[in-house]
C-alpha cells in the first residue's frame, strides 16, 4: 500500500501535487484553529475559526496576508450589522431584512475581492445562531482572529507555495512550439496543402499568443510567491527567463500568424499561390528556422556553447540562403502573385531578424532588436 501510493505521489503532474498539498494544509489549518478555539477558548461559536483559516490558505503567503484583512473587515461588517439589526428590532425576520441588503452590497464591492461574500454569510450565521450580545460579538471576532492567525502561519511555514516552476515550464515551451509549428509549415509546404489544413496552422499561431498570455500571468504568481514568503530560500528555485524572452516569442509568434499560408490558401480571397520553386525555397527557409528554435530552447535550458552557437549559426545561414534564392521568384510579371509571395517573404525576413541573437548575458539570451 506505501508503495503504491508513493508510485502515485511521484506519477503526479506538479501542478496536481500542489494542488493536494494546499488542500491538505487548509485541512489541517481548519483543524488547528478548531482545536484552538473549541477546546481551549471553548468558543460558543468556533465555526468561525476553522472557517477563517480554511480561506486563508491561498495560493501564495502575500496573497494571505493581504486576504486576512480583507477577510476580518467583511466579518466584523457582517457580524455587526446582524448583531445591530437584531438589538434594534428584536426580531430575526426583521434583522434579516435590514442587515442582508447593505452586507451584500457590501460584498459585491470590488475592493472586497474574494472575501466579499463573508459579509452576508457572517451576518446570516449571527442571526441564525441569535448570538449577538455585546460578548457574542466579542467572540466572533476574537474567533476570526485567531483562524486568519492559523491558517497564514500554516501556508507560510508548511511548504510556502512557490511558483516558479510553471514559468520555466511555460517559458521553454515556446520555442518547442514555434519549432514544431514551422516544421509543419515546411512540411505541408513540400506536401501540398488546402485551406483546412492553413486554417488549422494559423489557430496553432494564434494558440502561442495565447501561451504568452498565460506565461505573463505565471510571471505575476511567481513574483508574488517570493513576497513575504519565509521559507523561499528553502526551496529549490529555478532562474526563470527574463522578460526580454517573453518579448522575443511574442514578435515570433506575430510572424507565424503571417506565415501560415491561411490568406494565400483561402477561396474568398482569390490569390493565387507561389510558384512552386518558391514554395520549395520557403519550405527550407521555415524547415532551417524550426532547427534554429530547437537550438534555442537547448540554449535556455543548458546555457550556451560553442557547439550549441555553431549549429544555430549554421540553421540561420542556411534560412538566409534560402530566402536569396526564393526572392528570384519576385522578378515574374504576375502581380498577384507576386503580391502572395512578397508579404511571405517580408514575413520570413522578420522572422530571421528575431531569431538572430544580438547578445548573450550570463548564459542566457536576451531578445533580439
Amino acid at each position: 500500500m506505501r508503495e503504491r501510493l508513493a508510485r502515485a505521489a511521484r506519477s503526479m503532474r506538479p501542478r496536481d501535487r500542489y494542488q493536494v498539498v494546499q488542500s491538505l494544509k487548509a485541512a489541517g489549518a481548519a483543524v488547528v484553529a478548531w482545536a484552538v478555539t473549541g477546546w481551549w477558548l471553548e468558543a460558543p461559536m468556533a465555526l468561525m475559526a476553522p472557517w477563517a483559516a480554511v480561506a486563508l490558505v491561498q495560493g501564495t503567503v502575500y496573497r494571505s496576508l493581504r486576504s486576512a484583512v480583507q477577510l476580518f473587515l467583511m466579518i466584523a461588517a457582517g457580524t455587526l450589522m446582524a448583531a445591530g439589526a437584531a438589538l434594534l428590532t428584536g426580531n430575526t425576520m426583521t434583522a434579516l431584512l435590514i442587515a442582508l441588503p447593505p452586507a451584500v452590497l457590501l460584498g459585491n464591492w470590488a475592493r472586497a475581492g474574494g472575501q466579499g461574500l463573508y459579509a452576508p454569510t457572517t451576518a446570516l450565521f449571527v442571526l441564525a445562531y441569535g448570538s449577538y450580545s455585546l460578548p457574542a460579538v466579542g467572540h466572533r471576532l476574537l474567533e476570526t482572529v485567531v483562524g486568519a492567525a492559523v491558517g497564514i502561519a500554516v501556508n507560510a511555514l508548511v511548504l510556502p507555495p512557490v511558483h516558479s516552476q510553471h514559468v520555466n515550464k511555460l517559458a521553454y515551451a515556446l520555442p518547442r512550439d514555434c519549432a514544431r509549428l514551422l516544421g509543419e509549415l515546411s512540411e505541408g509546404i513540400r506536401e501540398g496543402y488546402d485551406e483546412e489544413r492553413a486554417e488549422r496552422w494559423y489557430r496553432s499561431a494564434g494558440d502561442m499568443l495565447g501561451a504568452l498570455a498565460e506565461l505573463r500571468t505565471a510571471r505575476g504568481w511567481a513574483s508574488e510567491s517570493f513576497r513575504l514568503n519565509p521559507g523561499h530560500r528553502l526551496r529549490r528555485r529555478t532562474p526563470a527567463p527574463s522578460d526580454a524572452w517573453d518579448v522575443l516569442w511574442a514578435r515570433v509568434g506575430d510572424r507565424l500568424l503571417t506565415l501560415t499560408l491561411w490568406e494565400a490558401a483561402s477561396e474568398r480571397r482569390r490569390l493565387p499561390r507561389p510558384p512552386t520553386g518558391a514554395l520549395a525555397g520557403l519550405s527550407e527557409l521555415l524547415s532551417a528556422a524550426a532547427e534554429v528554435c530547437v537550438v534555442e530552447q537547448e540554449v535556455m535550458e543548458h546555457g550556451p556553447d560553442e557547439e550549441r552557437r555553431g549549429r544555430r549559426d549554421a540553421h540561420l545561414a542556411a534560412a538566409h540562403r534560402a530566402f536569396t534564392g526564393t526572392k528570384e521568384y519576385l522578378r515574374g510579371s504576375d502581380f498577384d502573385a507576386n503580391t502572395s509571395l512578397g508579404s511571405l517573404l517580408a514575413g520570413c525576413r522578420a522572422l530571421l531578424d528575431d531569431l538572430t541573437p544580438e547578445k548573450e548575458e550570463g548564459g542566457r539570451r536576451t531578445a533580439a532588436g
